[in-house]
């Protein structure tokens, strides 16, 4: 098996810097190199753990950039490496323009010079189309998509070079660029502002939660895996490139009390937002995401239940969730007889509807703290309940109260459109002490 190691090489009058070189070994036979740009103080440098040293004054953030950066160019020597099946060929020169190839594709000729090779976007667009997902899938992959192109026109602009992303040039150094431009893009946009001119976004991008940024390397990691299967590629960057796994906090929901209390909260000199309660209220009942939800007509009511088939499903193995009306949410309907277009309620925009729910609780002083992870430095924070309340907050009233009361994972599944042992439906639920007493009662 191969390894790698880094190190570095000083003249007896020792330089202010020194490039970190790195020797690829497999068994015997297989002694490769590589110079990289990499630089660091010899003073500075850990022989041992490869790394600057640990008891060295060194800014943290410059610490942890550099260890990443040698770790990161040992991933991708590895990922060449792996990928070469004729190992006979290798040598360090091959090593030096496979990794140039990686960092510096704009000086590949085969990227440049043949156009008629299909681009990464083309490739992309062709998986859009080919690929089974939900429009709603799609959307979000399109997303991705207008990211990587803007993150080609950052490349170029930074770098004042041509430059094009292409399949069998990304690496995995180059993820780690993609990674730390998704992150800084918020900020980008404001020095950069031709980007988002060229390729726009319905709203100025906001700093990225690590969730969100992993959601986003699987996403990428799944078209490259179907760009493997059709052929159009053997290089799989992400061999040598770990998404992290997504970390979430201990479910929140507001229970029965609480949203009858929000039902019954006089907004009569507030009717706009009165409405917004009423629907609030009703989607508690009902459970469905907000995409399904905006969706309704009164065509969904069939027989005393919503029916409807969850968008996430549509396109895969599609379910009917039939969710029977209860008096609560019957009385709600009957306010709203007839829509002009059909809908089933008086729907603003999501994001107003949003702001009505955050206004509607605190009018009704639903402001009790809940600790939550915050979503960009994954920190533990207190928030009342109104600053953090949203339609998603429905969803989890509905299959959070329910588990409650039944504590049968695929009864209330069947309710909440979740597939049968679905991971995610653990976030909507709490294990709370109520449940552990019930369990440890089972022992007497």
């Amino acid at each position: 098996m191969a390894t790698i190691k880094a190190f570095i090489r000083t003249s007896k009058k020792k330089a202010e810097k020194a490039n970190v070189r790195f020797r690829l070994s497999d068994g015997r036979d297989v002694q490769i190199f590589h110079q990289s740009e990499i630089e660091v103080h010899p003073d500075n440098w850990d022989i041992k753990n490869q790394t600057i040293k640990a008891k060295v004054i060194y800014k943290a953030e410059d610490r942890a950039k550099f260890n990443k950066a040698i770790t990161d160019r040992k991933n991708t020597i590895q990922s060449i490496y792996d990928a070469e099946l004729n190992k006979e060929n290798v040598s360090s020169e091959w090593l030096e323009a496979q990794i140039k190839k990686g960092l510096y594709p704009e000086n590949s000729i085969s990227i440049i010079a043949d156009e008629k090779t299909q681009t990464f976007f083309e490739a992309f667009n062709e998986f859009l189309e080919k690929h089974k997902l939900s429009e709603v899938r799609k959307n979000n992959y399109r997303v991705v998509l207008r990211a990587l192109q803007r993150f080609e026109l950052y490349h170029i602009e930074k770098t004042k070079k041509p430059f094009r992303l292409a399949l069998d040039m990304i690496t995995p150094s180059m993820l780690t660029e993609i990674e730390i431009f998704l992150k800084d893009e918020f900020s980008i946009c404001k020095t950069m502002p031709q980007i988002y001119e060229t390729i726009p976004e319905k709203r100025t991008p906001q700093p990225r939660g690590q969730n969100t940024i992993n959601d986003i390397f699987t996403k990428i990691r799944t078209f490259y895996l179907w760009s493997i299967d059709t052929g159009k590629t053997i290089n799989n960057p992400f061999k040598g490139f770990a998404v992290e796994e997504c970390v979430y906090g201990t479910p929140y929901y507001i229970s029965i009390d609480e949203r009858n209390k929000l039902y019954l909260t006089d907004l009569s000199y507030r009717p706009h937002l009165a409405i917004q309660r009423d629907i609030f209220v009703f989607q508690c009942l009902v459970g469905c995401r907000i995409g399904d939800f905006y969706g309704m007509t009164r065509a969904n009511i069939i027989n005393g239940a919503v029916e409807y088939i969850p968008r996430k499903t549509k396109d895969g193995r599609p379910i009917t969730v039939r969710v029977p009306l209860n008096a609560s949410a019957i009385e709600i309907l009957s306010k709203y007889p007839e829509i002009e277009d059909g809908r089933l309620f008086p729907f603003i925009s999501e994001q107003k509807y949003n702001e009505a729910i955050k206004e509607a609780f605190k009018i009704a002083e639903l402001t009790r703290m809940v600790t939550v992870i915050n979503p960009t430095n994954r920190n533990e924070e207190k928030r009342p309940l109104n600053e953090i309340a949203s339609s998603h907050l429905a969803r989890r009233c509905f299959v959070g109260n329910l588990y409650k009361k039944v504590k049968d994972q695929n009864l209330v599944a069947s309710l909440s459109g979740h597939k049968e042992g679905s991971k995610a439906f653990a976030r909507y639920r709490e294990i709370d002490d109520e449940m552990k007493k019930d369990l440890v009662n089972l022992l007497d």
